[in-house]
């Protein structure tokens, strides 16, 4: 596909021999289009790192195939040149100053501007002079950021990327990112914050014991949530007739503080049978809870473990 950045077809891997084999991944497929940020969602052990480590060949598949920007990444050192990647664990030396290993990383990958480094360490608050091994948690994956980040890879490819990292620092990685898309780059990205996939990315797939349960814009997810309505009136309104509107759940009625009296219910789906009911009577507000991403994972998580 010529605007897919990465295809996976029928991507299996298992651990192990026999009986004691584990299926990290069954029969993946999932295609991320150039230049989207695409999230990459589930719990530990799902196979979300599993899928990561085989997009960039670092361990290879039981079955299946994998195509990286349009190659087998077995088989391009040209490719990987383009890729961009955070590792979830990101390691290195703790010898080096932060400047040191950039600067040497920077010259691997055909030569990075050092104004180029020193811009982006500035904007995450990193102290290139120290060295790594005197550098908290927090402070390594901004080392991490960078240099994924410094030769504006056509791919990046980020596990965890922002592990360790206080709220605002996040907020600039967010920025990043989106700099990044605006750019034409495409972002692959692994989280568990949900916030910062629900700032960066247009799709999401959710992952499941090795398999992908679903892959959706991130508006769809969120039409398809449960919203958390309050309606107060002027006046006492039947609790039945809302009852029977189509996809409102838990309807309670009751006296309001300020007069008259209170709708409370939750709402599945399109609210305009809701707004036409609530019309024949006399609204004094009108209050909706519009779902997070969190929300709607652990919703739809649920749902899929029920089915």
């Amino acid at each position: 596909m010529a605007d897919a950045a990465v295809e996976v077809t029928g991507l299996v891997k298992r651990y192990g021999r026999g009986s004691a084999a584990r299926t990290a991944l069954a029969g993946l497929d999932l295609t991320v289009y150039r230049g989207e940020v695409f999230g990459y969602l589930g719990p530990n052990g799902a196979g979300k790192t599993t899928t990561i480590r085989l997009l960039l060949d670092l361990i290879r598949p039981t079955a299946g195939s994998v195509r990286v920007l349009g190659d087998s990444p077995r088989h391009a050192a040209s490719t990987r040149a383009r890729i961009g990647y955070l590792a979830g664990d990101f390691v290195v030396s703790g010898g080096q100053t932060s400047r040191e290993l950039l600067t040497y990383l920077g010259r691997l990958r055909g030569g990075v501007p050092a104004a180029r480094i020193a811009a982006l360490a500035e904007r995450l608050d990193l102290d290139l002079s120290r060295r790594i091994g005197t550098l908290s948690k927090g402070n390594r994956q901004k080392v991490g950021i960078v240099q994924a980040f410094m030769h504006t890879p056509d791919l990046l490819v980020l596990d965890e990327p922002t592990s360790g990292l206080d709220p605002f620092l996040q907020q600039r990685f967010v920025e990043l990112v989106q700099e990044a898309r605006d750019n034409g780059q495409t972002v692959f990205m692994s989280s568990h914050v949900l916030s910062e996939v629900q700032a960066t990315c247009e799709r999401v797939g959710i992952i499941r014991e090795g398999r992908l349960e679903t892959v959706a814009k991130v508006e769809e997810l969120r039409e398809q949530a449960q919203r958390r309505i309050e309606i107060t009136f002027a006046d006492v309104v039947p609790a039945a007739e809302f009852e029977s509107v189509a996809g409102l759940h838990g309807v309670t009625v009751g006296p309001h503080p300020g007069g008259g009296s209170a709708l409370r219910a939750v709402l599945s789906g399109s609210p305009d049978e809701l707004v036409k009911t609530a019309a024949r009577y006399r609204v004094t507000g009108l209050l909706a809870e519009e779902p997070d991403l969190e929300e709607l994972f652990f919703t739809f998580y649920e749902r899929e473990g029920r089915s």
